[in-house]
């Protein structure tokens, strides 16, 4: 079954295409992309932003999907005054797909953008670490997302039904 992207999420794919990393298909293939430096690590936190348990996901990604990452956080920090984010995904193999489908109906039926290494989820009714909702800190990240979409970085769309973010970074 071949499944199409649809037009709101063909620029991420065709985004996630340009890094020069092929679909993660499993442990192995993250593994290969790691040890040649390819993908790098994200923390736990960092100003701006913490990263939940990754249960579907792993905690790596493209050199520049990391620095995006890290430049919303501080500027979501800033514009907050210290406030934090939460990351609920990042990259996952196809295996992790077909796991997280089993639990997660909004999880692509073909390929995601999250299959690359260039593409997380971010959570937009935890924020602070407290799991609620904030309109005034939704706002706030929604605002920051725009500007970097704004100035061709990323592209985002607004997930209702997993209430996150799913930012795809540009290779700009």
């Amino acid at each position: 079954m071949k499944v199409e992207a649809t037009p709101l999420y063909k620029p991420h794919l065709d985004a996630s295409k340009s890094f020069g990393v092929q679909l993660l298909k499993d442990s192995k293939t993250v593994q290969k992309y790691i040890n040649s430096g390819k993908f790098h690590k994200i923390k736990k936190s960092g100003k701006g932003y913490q990263v939940q348990r990754l249960d579907y996901s792993r905690a790596y990604m493209v050199s520049k999907a990391k620095t995006t990452l890290e430049k919303i956080g501080s500027k979501f920090s800033k514009d907050t005054k210290g406030g934090t984010f939460t990351v609920s995904s990042i990259t996952r193999t196809l295996e992790d797909q077909c796991r997280l489908r089993r639990v997660n109906s909004n999880a692509s039926l073909g390929i995601s953008s999250h299959n690359y290494g260039n593409s997380f989820d971010i959570s937009y009714i935890r924020f602070n670490n407290v799991l609620k909702y904030n309109p005034k800190m939704e706002i706030a990240l929604e605002k920051v997302l725009k500007h970097y979409q704004n100035a061709g970085r990323i592209y985002y769309i607004k997930e209702r039904q997993q209430s996150c973010y799913h930012i795809t970074v540009k290779n700009y």
